[in-house]
């Protein structure tokens, strides 16, 4: 298995994919940061005060908002590309255990997640600290609850990892794989998500559930308790990954 994880690792390193997808989350995660603090004061917006443990929770909770999209299409990326390049049968010649090779991805995948978490989160901490020191808000990483968001965090965007796996193993086709991520996590879900009458079972979304394992809140929208969350996201991965790896072992690789 080591030798299976560290040829996905050299897969991924292969190519400047990963680094760009870092950038770009880094870039999101800068942006929602700035956006929060800089209109945190707005009546209007549906932030708590950042003067507030909650308001501080959100604020380093959207490194996962800006890192759990990218991570999951990186990691549909780094299984469809088996398929669109037609080196899947060697990988599978290589290693005719379908699953060993599967399990190796979620592996890979999830350690890439869990770091690309912790860089968000200290791009957060490195916007949040003089900002919100300029305007008298102490802002300390081992209170307000900071640490189990944190911890949330790397879960919620280490799920996502193994969502993108997953659904990569079953579509198998790597621009509708993509597209159907990134429409869905970036315009469908938000739309659903603010329609008052379905957030009653809105709350069970995948990213809704992130936010509630992130310890989110907001002042119009309700959220499972964070293991609630945690064990949503944990049954969408498990149902997804083990139908991608029924697709994997069951069925022709043409």
């Amino acid at each position: 298995m080591a030798r299976l994880i560290s040829g996905e690792f050299a897969k991924l390193w292969s190519t400047r994919l990963w680094m760009w997808l870092l950038l770009a989350t880094i870039g999101l995660t800068a942006l929602f940061a700035s956006l929060n603090i800089a209109f945190n004061d707005d009546p209007a917006t549906l932030a708590p005060p950042l003067a507030t443990a909650a308001g501080q929770r959100l604020l380093f909770g959207t490194a996962a908002g800006g890192a759990q999209t990218l991570v999951a299409v990186l990691a549909a990326i780094g299984i469809t590309t088996e398929y669109r390049h037609r080196t899947a049968t060697t990988t599978y010649l290589t290693t005719p255990h379908r699953t060993r090779v599967i399990v190796a991805k979620l592996v890979t995948y999830c350690l890439v997640g869990a770091a690309y978490a912790i860089v968000c989160l200290a791009v957060v901490a490195v916007i949040a600290w003089p900002w919100l020191n300029a305007r008298g808000i102490d802002v300390t990483v081992t209170g307000n609850g900071i640490p189990a968001t944190a911890m949330g965090v790397i879960a919620a965007v280490t799920f996502f990892a193994l969502l993108g796996v997953g659904l990569g193993a079953l579509l198998r086709e790597q621009v509708g794989t993509v597209v159907a991520v990134l429409v869905y996590l970036f315009v469908a879900e938000p739309i659903v998500t603010r329609i008052p009458a379905l957030q009653d079972w809105t709350v069970y979304l995948p990213g809704p559930s992130a936010s509630a394992l992130a310890r989110i809140t907001l002042t119009d929208q309700s959220f499972l308790r964070p293991w609630q969350g945690g064990l949503v996201l944990a049954l969408y991965c498990l149902g997804v990954i083990s139908a991608g790896l029924w697709r994997t072992t069951r069925l022709d690789l043409t």
